[in-house]
Order: structure tokens, then sequence, then C-alpha cells
């Protein structure tokens, strides 16, 4: 089985792109040599990073500079999901040829897949790569639930771990307690439960918010393997406050783009059809932030 195991602060790192649609390959280097200074791995071409909107072509460019940048100095996880078997298993191919440490794939989207297509979606995925594979489960970007029952069979089938974006603690904590062992994996999809996740046994988080803001989420995630969960707890609800500062955007992924820009550390676009947030939207994220000390 597999040595790696994710751990720590994870961001579900953003793609940069120009005012024009393309790749802002110069902003990814930028933004990628700013977190692995300051996070314990890298999540790309997921949500938050696009991966869904770009050409399979765009999405491997994405992870050949990551892992070029980062120099193997901490770990890095492209999402390989796609509406398509074959197209995932062309991806997570690339991903172990250019060095990633694992791969992540959402359930195939756009259509609902019922528990044989799933099972046979992840069989296949796992059969083709040499490195661990892990099931991220996202209903409300897939479009369907993935059960308990049919993750334990991916286990067995050598599925490496799982990343909760389920949002429910009651889902984590089942999962904490059927799924996990010495070789099953499982981080968090979100900065918004994490502190009690901790108490779960939770190890490793994907924090959207860490693109801007990694050194909250690492003062949480520290704060909690320490066991000061009356600390951890704090920080838990600053973030989650800042996590209603980023729905002053229409979307948290927007709200990102701007709150990189607002820090000085990238000015780049997402990829349309999304649009960037309005000068207003930018102006009341950036008072908020202000206004609750953070900038």
């Amino acid at each position: 089985m597999f040595n790696f195991k994710m751990n720590g602060v994870v961001p579900p790192m953003v793609t940069p792109f120009k005012e024009n649609g393309e790749l802002d390959i110069d902003s990814l280097k930028t933004l990628v040599g700013y977190l692995t200074n300051e996070v314990d791995g890298l999540f790309i071409t997921g949500s938050y990073g696009a991966g869904p909107m770009m050409t399979v072509e765009e999405r491997e460019k994405v992870v050949e500079t990551t892992i070029n940048v980062t120099q193997h100095k901490i770990p890095v996880i492209p999402m390989v999901g796609s509406t398509n078997t074959i197209e995932s298993i062309k991806l997570a191919k690339h991903a172990e040829k250019v060095g990633a440490d694992a791969v992540a794939a959402v359930g195939p989207y756009y259509f609902t897949h019922n528990e044989s297509d799933i099972i046979s979606f992840y069989t296949d995925l796992v059969e083709s790569v040499d490195i661990p594979v892990y099931l991220y489960n996202n209903p409300g970007f897939q479009g369907y639930e993935i059960s308990l029952d049919t993750i334990k069979e991916l286990k067995r089938r050598g599925l490496a771990g799982v990343k909760d974006a389920t949002f429910n603690i009651l889902t984590h904590a089942a999962y904490q307690r059927v799924l996990v062992d010495e070789n099953f994996d499982l981080a968090l999809g979100t900065e918004a439960i994490f502190a009690p996740a901790s108490v779960l046994g939770c190890k490793a988080f994907i924090p959207g918010l860490a693109n801007a803001f990694p050194e909250i989420n690492k003062q949480m995630f520290k704060e909690a393997m320490s066991g000061d969960y009356e600390a951890a707890k704090v920080t838990q609800f600053k973030i989650n406050k800042m996590r209603d500062i980023m729905y002053l955007a229409r979307s948290t992924q927007l709200a990102m783009y701007a709150m990189l820009e607002i820090r000085g550390i990238i000015k780049a676009y997402p990829r349309k059809p999304f649009v960037p947030a309005s000068d207003n939207e930018v102006k009341n994220i950036k008072q908020a932030l202000i206004d609750f000390k953070m900038i």
C-alpha cells in the first residue's frame, strides 16, 4: 500500500487566467512560489482551480508548472476528474509521469451515474497508475451522492483515500469511523468545519481561503493538532467570518481572485463565463477585511 498521506493545510489552488481567458503562467508561477513557502501541499485543477473549465492540455500545463516551481518541497495532488474515464486516466497518467504525489477525482459529472458506473470509473483510475488515487466526494458539483458502501468497496479495490467535500460533519464522522486506517486516508474539503473534524481525527484539510490567507488556516491547524481546542474554536469562528466576507462576491471562487489582488499576491482573472468580482464587490470585500483587521 501507499505511504503517502495528506497532512496539514493543502489549499485547492486557484488557477490564474489572463483577461482574454488564456492561462496566466507567470501569475501561476508567482502563486505557486508564494504558497510553497506557506502551506503543506497543493490540491490543483479542482473546483477553485477551474479544472473542469480547462482543456486536457491546459490542465497538464498547470500540473507541470506547479511541480516545476515547488521542486517537490511540498506534495502536489492534481484533480483529474472529468466527464469520462478515458480523459481522467490520461490526466492521471500524465500527473504520475511528471511527479505528482497523488491524484484525486470528483465523480464523473454532467450525467447522473449509478453505483456500478462509479465503481467502474474509480477502479479503472486506480488500476491505471501507481500513485495514490483519492475519491473527491463533492455532491454539489458532481450532482449526486457517493454512498459509504460504494467507498468501502472502492477501498477494497485499492482506493487510497477521500477528499470529503460533503460539508456534513456526520458524514465525516462516519468516514473516520468506518474507513480510516493505516492504508486509507481522509482529508476534509473545507476550512469551515476543521476544528470539530480535528476532534474526530482529521489531520488534513483543503481550504479555499488559504489561497490568500494561509496563515490563519495554519494557525487553526497547529492549535487543533496541539490539542488546544479552545484556541482552535476561536480561530475557526474567525475563519468562518472570513468565509462570510467571501460571499460578498457572487461566489467564493470569484472572491478569492479579488482577495489575492487585495493582498498583492497576484492580479488574475477567472475563466469565462465567470465574470470577475465587480468594483463594488471588491471594495466591500476589502473594507470588510480591513474592519476585521485581516489586512
